[in-house]
């Protein structure tokens, strides 16, 4: 059995966050606010847009000579540090296309060796816990043959657009764009979607610059929250302020995050804005992002040395479990539940009130680790490997495994707690088997998720997931050593008897042994006549 299981990563503390973002409300704008900045964000958007396809069209020959040609040729519409943006901004785009693309290749070569691998079983043979049987019905098994034919056609097309440097993007997004063919599925009209692709398609944002007043030129805001924007060249007339420059008539007060900006602002180091405009409330909001060094992140020795918190991420709640230093479970286990229905912005922020509960609890428990799975399910929500197992597939699509590290993370940072993240092989099925059963009583009933968050706790200490080590090979004796891998066998409260320790086990005045043994009257009546004569 141990042959088969696959090799264990060892785990390591999770890197803590290279920038942080803040985000405000652009409130009570003026109707002439909103016009110009409707204006100026539909004449760079269109720019960006050019400058989308420009880099799409050099693919694989893209080069600093090429890119600094893109630059001038927006610079003539723009400015120099409005046309640095949008170059920055296109290359980063096409670069996640092209991450994107990786995936879907990967993903199109796990299906098609899938499907492959169950046509080549006989209909209605059984699969086992590694490998899936074949399929179920002749009919199955002719639609899955046309399937694979075009699964093949498509592998081959993504593999010479790959080849070639070929990406497909969309500015404003695939999603919204084939929205526009089923708006009565989506309940809206055609003057609404159009606000929402043009609003998603403008370009308001700068990137900050060191050594420059309030870190920003191209749009800047103050310390005490006065917000200016630097126009491009052909909208200059809209300027109300010298050097064409347009001044919002509102001022913005960051309520998170807002010391550290207005620090940096005043020192005159780098601040990047976003200026975006919501559809589906009606608002206009201001983001500040900056980089910071990185945190040096501590050994995990020492982020371990007052226990640790395991955590098993489910659907809808975190399972938590204190560990002590031993790897004993301390207390009763701790659930925060957690809604991922509806918007983006309502699951957003339950993960991040879920978490915020978490922390405040590990804070109180006076631990400074937080152990988690290194969670991606990259190759486990294919169609082909769980086809008729539609809510398990949307089950595991909808679990925020990469959004909950991020912020869990990010967030631990600025409570001074480590996240430990361990390899998530066999943790529930572990846990379940050496630790749910034990730790259930009358009062207490341990879930699978309880017991699994103790399995990723146990791991992240170092310790094997079981209870109990394996008796010694030879017989069942102590012969070497005691068996229990929670404790060391002087620590109290540990299972098993523990060492003799010479001395006297109370309080009281040790007796006087030598008197005792002069004094007392033997037991045998062989020695009592031996005594007489």
């Amino acid at each position: 059995m141990a042959d088969r299981l696959r090799p264990l990563a060892a785990p390591f503390v999770a890197l803590a966050p290279s920038g942080v973002a803040v985000r405000t409300r652009l409130k009570n704008l003026t109707p002439e606010d909103e016009e110009v900045l409707r204006t100026v964000g539909a004449h760079l958007g269109s720019l960006a847009s050019k400058d989308l396809k420009a880099r799409c069209a050099d693919a694989l020959e893209h080069s600093t000579e090429s890119w600094a040609a893109r630059k001038r040729e927006l610079t003539a519409g723009s400015s120099s540090r409005w046309a640095g943006s949008i170059t920055k901004a296109t290359h980063d785009q096409w670069a996640l296309a092209r991450r994107g693309q990786t995936a879907y290749l990967h993903s199109l070569e796990a299906g098609v060796k899938t499907i492959r691998h169950r046509l080549s079983l006989p209909v209605g043979e059984k699969g086992s816990k590694r490998a899936p049987g074949g399929y179920r019905s002749n009919h199955e098994w002719f639609y899955k043959t046309r399937r694979l034919h075009a699964l093949e056609d498509r592998l081959e097309q993504v593999r010479a657009d790959r080849g070639h440097g070929i990406v497909h993007v969309t500015r404003g997004g695939k999603r919204l764009l084939n929205t526009r063919h089923n708006l009565e599925h989506t309940q809206l009209t055609e003057p609404d979607w159009r606000q929402r692709w043009e609003a998603s398609r403008w370009f308001l944002q700068a990137d900050g610059e060191s050594g420059k007043r309030y870190g920003n030129e191209t749009i800047r805001v103050t310390p005490e929250g006065e917000v200016s924007i630097k126009l491009p060249a052909p909208l200059a007339g809209l300027a109300n302020a010298k050097h064409g420059r347009y001044f919002l008539a509102v001022r913005v007060r960051f309520p998170h995050g807002g010391t550290q900006r207005a620090d940096r602002v005043e020192a005159n180091r780098a601040v990047a804005y976003r200026i975006h405009y919501d559809t589906g409330r009606g608002r206009w909001y201001l983001t500040a992002s900056w980089t910071i060094p990185p945190t040096k992140t501590i050994p995990i020795e020492a982020a371990l040395a007052d226990g640790a918190i395991g955590v098993d991420m489910n659907a809808d709640h975190l399972a938590a479990w204190r560990l002590d230093v031993h790897g004993n479970p301390v207390g009763n286990p701790r659930r925060f539940s957690y809604d991922l229905s509806g918007s983006a912005d309502h699951r957003d922020a339950q993960v991040r009130h879920a978490l915020s509960r978490l922390l405040n609890w590990a804070k109180t428990c006076g631990v400074a680790a937080i152990a988690v799975e290194d969670l991606h399910f990259a190759a486990d929500k294919t169609r082909e490997k769980h086809g008729h197992k539609r809510r398990f597939r949307q089950l595991i699509s909808g679990m925020p495994t990469g959004k909950l590290r991020a912020r869990l993370t990010s967030m631990a940072d600025q409570t001074g707690i480590a996240i430990i993240a361990v390899d998530p092989a066999y943790t529930s099925r572990w846990g379940a088997q050496h630790w749910q059963k034990p730790l259930t009583s009358k009062t207490r009933k341990t879930t699978r998720h309880d017991a699994a968050s103790i399995a990723i706790g146990r791991r992240a200490q170092g310790h094997p997931i079981r209870r109990r080590t394996a008796p010694p090979h030879d017989d069942q004796s102590d012969r070497r050593g005691h068996r229990t891998v929670q404790a060391r066998p002087e620590v109290p409260g540990r299972e098993e008897t523990r060492p003799r320790i010479p001395g006297p086990r109370t309080r009281s005045v040790p007796p006087n042994a030598a008197r005792t043994r002069a004094t007392r009257t033997p037991k045998t009546v062989r020695d009592v006549r031996s005594d007489q004569v």
